[in-house]
């Protein structure tokens, strides 16, 4: 399975400017902040903090795993974002796993 190109320099772009992205997910419109893309079981995931559902805020904040073949009409906005505490760069899914995570500066 070859996996979109364009959707893994979304993500990188989005990831090393901090901006946040909007896309469709499960058929759902987001404005993600994505923090994280790495691979699992054979596929790549974005962990990102969830600003927006359906142009709300969540009722909680969180992050999630996003298979970013899953994530539609990625596009990646002037929106800044700063680093959320929920985002654990050491968590062990991520060793050995990890393709590019956020960086502070």
């Amino acid at each position: 399975a070859i996996v979109d190109l364009q959707r893994i320099a979304n993500a990188l772009e989005a990831i090393a400017l901090k901006k946040c992205v909007t896309a469709i997910y499960n058929g759902v419109a987001m404005k993600l902040a994505p923090h994280v893309l790495y691979t699992k079981n054979n596929a790549l995931f974005v962990d990102a903090i969830t600003l927006e559902k359906h142009g709300e805020p969540p009722r909680e904040k969180k992050l999630g795993a996003f298979h970013l073949q899953g994530l539609n009409d990625v596009e990646v906005t002037d929106i800044h974002f700063e680093i959320d505490e929920l985002f654990e760069p050491e968590a062990e899914k991520y060793e050995g796993a990890a393709l590019f995570k956020v960086s502070e500066g």
